[in-house]
């Protein structure tokens, strides 16, 4: 770390929290010249003390506290070590840019109003297909059509089970026993894709979700085809599991062991993971006509569950011929509808509680609160392009993204465009704890 940016970072995050100054004060003594501060003279705190302090920061200040010197990375160190780092984090969007190269990665802070580089292991990440975000994992399919989580901050990858073991999943071997295709069995005659192509057509969207009945454990949800359905993978696990139940899926979300989702005609359905065989309830009918081309259901930090739609159409005025590079669909827009479980009915609601906004997307569906997240819009969404039918298919096209008032649909940009199309750039909340389990293939 640069000297410049540590006073920076001492100033403005750490030594208020040490001195019971507020930062505005400390900027302006820098400012005037008022304090003069040397390393050297900095007390050597207790590492409980650090540890109370450095749990309060976002993880780039974190990152930057723990290089600051040894007993300061120390401190970083025991507190993830003791997956005692639990301050809430404002999501990213990771996103990538031909120029920098095809293993670079970019996390652009919604709070710093800047970007952060990364470099991340092989396979290079811009030859991968990104199929979802969650917990601060990125889960990928690369050339192969097979999946890995990767953490874009830590380099720590995960493969999971096989593409082969997923139902309806055939490989094709040549005659030295090698997998040259494969083919996806649901209908007569089968379908036949190679290697590469599968992903396109199998993966729609996946899911990491901390598993409550174990310390450090998770459990992988992977909609897919045929009919956008199911499957599951834990830790330890050597092949997907397939629910055959339910079927055109758009988004889920994993509560209490309950994993709540919702489908194409607005059907929600709860699957209870604790039972064996896996147990489906509808706990709400579909709706009579579908109303939108992507739903949404999340977990609000209120305890209701939200059903959201988002409207994608043609931009108005739009030539009548798609220009590439430019955006072929864009979203109108955005309704909320709280779910009253016990009424078995949507409500309409146009303002958030507790000041919340709403994160869409291939990430995992979010409703945060701006208290807790100040630098947020309160009661607006902040989306990005997950229109399948577009987004494989032209991936040159401009993506779909930026932030919407949920009172009057008015749409702001997040940022001027400073990534490449492909692929789709997507929200990620980061997250510095390694996975304590890995899968078998």
């Amino acid at each position: 770390m640069q000297p410049k940016q540590l006073w920076s970072l001492l100033l403005s995050r750490i030594l208020p929290k040490l001195l019971g100054l507020p930062g505005i004060l400390l900027k302006k003594f820098r400012k005037e010249g008022v304090m003069e501060l040397d390393a050297a003279a900095l007390p050597e705190l207790p590492q409980d003390v650090l540890m109370d302090i450095f749990g309060t920061l976002e993880v780039p200040d974190l990152i930057r506290a723990g290089s600051v010197c040894s007993s300061w990375h120390a401190t970083y160190k025991c507190l993830l070590d003791l997956r005692q780092y639990k301050q809430p984090q404002t999501p990213c969007l990771f996103y990538t840019c031909e120029s920098a190269g095809s293993n670079v990665g970019f996390l652009y802070s919604l709070k710093e109003n800047r970007s952060y580089k990364l470099t991340l292991p092989e396979p290079p990440i811009r030859s991968r297909l990104l199929i979802g975000s969650s917990n601060g994992w990125l889960i990928t399919a690369d050339e192969r059509s097979e999946l890995h989580l990767v953490n874009p901050i830590t380099g720590e990858q995960v493969a999971l089970p096989s593409v082969i073991t997923i139902e309806h999943v055939n490989p094709i071997f040549d005659a030295s026993g090698t997998i040259r295709m494969y083919e996806l069995s649901y209908q007569t005659p089968p379908d036949l894709f190679d290697l590469g192509d599968l992903r396109d057509e199998l993966y729609f969207k996946a899911f990491v979700f901390p598993d409550p009945s174990t310390t450090g454990s998770y459990i992988v949800v992977l909609i897919h085809e045929p009919y956008s359905r199911l499957s599951f993978a834990r830790p330890g696990d050597d092949k997907w599991t397939w629910v055959g139940q339910g079927s055109q899926y758009k988004d889920c979300t994993y509560v209490d062991g309950l994993l709540y989702t919702v489908n194409y005609s607005g059907e929600i359905d709860a699957f209870d993971f604790t039972a064996s065989p896996v147990k489906m309830t509808v706990i709400m009918k579909e709706l009579k006509y579908p109303v939108c081309e992507n739903m949404y259901i999340i977990q609000a930090p209120w305890g209701d569950l939200l059903h959201v739609w988002r409207t994608i159409d043609v931009p108005p005025n739009a030539p009548p011929q798609w220009v590439p590079g430019e955006c072929m669909f864009e979203t109108l827009k955005i309704q909320v509808h709280k779910v009253d479980l016990e009424a078995k009915q949507r409500v309409e609601i146009n303002r958030l509680q507790c000041d919340s906004v709403l994160f869409l997307g291939h990430n995992d569906s979010l409703c945060l609160s701006a208290q807790v997240h100040p630098e947020l819009k309160s009661n607006h969404a902040y989306f990005s392009d997950d229109f399948k039918e577009v987004a494989v298919s032209l991936k040159n096209c401009m993506r779909d993204m930026g932030v919407m008032d949920l009172e009057n649909s008015v749409k702001k940009e997040i940022v001027s465009q400073i990534w490449s199309n492909w692929p789709c750039p997507t929200w990620i909340t980061p997250n510095l704890m390694k996975l304590n389990q890995a899968f078998n293939r």
